[in-house]
């Protein structure tokens, strides 16, 4: 399997697994429980991993969010945890979902050891929240359900990086994206615009999707042709 390839088969699961725990109720239980509210925990746990930056840089690293939606939930989260103690949290509520959540059927330690080989030697240009997620403390090795989706969400950010600026390249705006991809999360991302008319947009997200799947297929030429038709199979039998 070659790596563009394997970057094709594996993009719904690494797009989807992760967020499941996002989506949550735990999740979203833990961040009123710390005293987040709505949206709120989402911002500052994932883009709280930048550190304490201005707004707009997390408005850079979301890209498919409305900056205002950002700027408020960044605003008004300053003041519950630090930035850092945020990320932790988020990565934190990644690894009980996944204790919690995820089957016996699959071999998680091999798993997690593919995914940590990527990770671990992928290039962090122009995937600022891939770069700061890899400074979180990793789950032990012992723990390999939660180690697998702290290394899959890592994998998540590089690739979501590789996306928008896939989709900035091809002309569509970040609205337009999500238009074809979710629309029916563009009003949960908090767009109060309606979403636009997909279809003439499609070939142009289409193209943006191969170009991402040859960015990501490069970090995924780490592997070996077996080694990476073993990920893309070990990731079908999560989905």
């Amino acid at each position: 399997m070659t790596p563009e390839q394997a970057a094709h088969e594996a993009r719904n699961a690494i797009v989807s697994l992760p967020g499941r725990f996002m989506l949550d109720p735990a999740t979203h239980a833990r961040g009123a429980e710390l005293g987040f509210e709505g949206f709120d925990f989402y911002a500052a746990g994932r883009g709280g991993a930048l550190g304490d930056v201005p707004a707009d840089v997390v408005v850079s690293a979301f890209v498919f969010f409305p900056p205002a939606t950002v700027h408020a939930a960044w605003e008004r989260s300053a003041s519950v945890l630090s930035r850092r103690n945020a990320a932790e949290e988020w990565a934190r509520c990644a690894h009980a979902w996944a204790r919690a959540n995820l089957g016996d059927e699959t071999d998680w330690a091999r798993l997690s050891d593919l995914l940590g080989r990527v990770v671990s030697r992928a290039d962090v240009a122009g995937a600022p929240l891939f770069a700061a997620w890899r400074t979180l403390p990793e789950p032990a090795s012992d723990d390999a359900k939660a180690l697998t989706i702290h290394r899959l969400n890592a994998l998540r950010e590089l690739r979501g990086a590789l996306h928008g600026a896939a989709v900035l390249t091809v002309g569509l705006t970040p609205l337009e994206a999500a238009s074809v991809r979710a629309p029916q999360m563009v009003p949960i991302m908090g767009w109060t615009d309606p979403p636009r008319d997909p279809e003439p947009l499609r070939d142009r997200w289409q193209l943006a999707e191969a170009r991402t799947d040859r960015m990501l297929g490069r970090h995924l030429s780490v592997l070996d042709d077996t080694e990476r038709k073993e990920l893309v199979e070990a990731l079908g039998n999560t989905e």
